[in-house]
Order: C-alpha cells, then structure tokens, then sequence
C-alpha cells in the first residue's frame, strides 16, 4: 500500500497515512487534533544519491563516465 499525504483544515497538520489506493481521496483523522476532514494533498518528493554525484558533461567531455558514479 501508498503513502499519501494529508493536511488538517482545522489544525494545519500535514501527515502521512499508509492506504489502499480506491481509499486515498477519503477524508482522513488528523493525528493532532483529531478533526475527521483532513484532505489529500500533494505530496513532498525526496531522493538522496549514494556514492558521488553525477559526472558533468560537455562538448570536451561526451559523458563516457556516465554510467561510473564514483
């Protein structure tokens, strides 16, 4: 199952619940206050890369080492 966020008309409180796909525009609980109209928003993307950062690529440099991150 997802992840959506959720975010409390009554309170402000943004948070996540783990739901089954049909079930993720159903109001929510908030965990704070407990108002039962908390609505689906849009969700806060976070990546993190491991083990260097990508090579630049330039007309002197054709990106050979693209696929060696470090």
């Amino acid at each position: 199952m997802p992840f959506y966020e959720y975010s409390c008309e009554k309170c402000g409180a943004r948070f996540d619940l783990m739901r089954r796909m049909a079930e993720r525009d159903d109001p929510a609980v908030c965990p704070e206050c407990g108002h039962k109209g908390a609505k689906r928003g849009p969700s806060r993307v976070t990546a993190s890369v491991r083990g260097g950062s990508a090579p630049a690529c330039d007309s002197a440099n054709s990106c050979a080492n693209a696929g060696s991150f470090g």
